[in-house]
């Protein structure tokens, strides 16, 4: 059970997410300053940079969530799973219940990777450094299996679909309008791809 300092910290976490994407939304990215974010959240700078160490970062809020329930998902793994398998089902449970990478943050994201550089070499450093890490236990898991190599590619993979499945979703007209169909029709897009591309022959094969 969280305790009450843990909820405190949750809610002004938030509270900064929030004043970030609507004053990016309002003003522009570098029309934001985090002194501008800090009085919209009601905090001090200083409180700021207790939660988050750039305006770049705020942006990837749930980043270190999935990759910790990807680990999980690899450790906890069933007997008899395979790691495409296990990779699918990380996404499905990761996404139960949280709209995130669906909702107006996601977009809002998506549209500063195009048009800022600093945001999107960040959103490269985090979806790099996640898939070194998941591809790393997932090696470990299926040592008998993947090489290093291999391990990061079907990771690679997954991310990569995930990725391209998002743009092109949150791209069509209305696309927030469900944000739980859309994470439906993501989910089930990701699903089929990583699924038919496990059962595809391999080259030279």
């Amino acid at each position: 059970m969280e305790t009450l300092r843990e909820r405190k910290r949750a809610r002004t976490r938030q509270a900064i997410i929030d004043a970030a994407t609507e004053l990016f939304s309002e003003r522009g990215y570098d029309g934001t300053t985090i002194a501008d974010i800090s009085a919209a959240a009601d905090i001090g700078t200083r409180t700021f940079f207790s939660y988050f160490a750039s305006k770049e970062e705020l942006l990837f809020p749930e980043a270190d969530l999935r990759v910790a329930a990807a680990i999980a998902a690899i450790d906890n793994r069933q007997p008899g799973e395979r790691p495409v398998e296990v990779l699918v089902r990380t996404l499905h449970e990761v996404n139960t219940g949280n709209t995130e990478m669906v909702g107006t943050m996601a977009q809002l994201r998506l549209q500063l990777m195009h048009s800022t550089p600093a945001v999107r070499g960040r959103a490269l450093q985090v979806q790099l450094d996640s898939l070194m890490e998941i591809a790393g236990h997932l090696h470990q898991a299926y040592a008998d299996e993947l090489n290093p190599v291999e391990a990061a590619a079907t990771v690679g993979a997954f991310i990569g679909a995930v990725s391209a499945a998002l743009q092109m979703l949150l791209d069509e007209p209305g696309a927030l309008d469900d944000p739980a169909e859309m994470q439906r029709r993501m989910w089930a897009a990701v699903e089929k791809a990583l699924l038919w591309t496990a059962k595809a022959p391999t080259a030279g094969a």
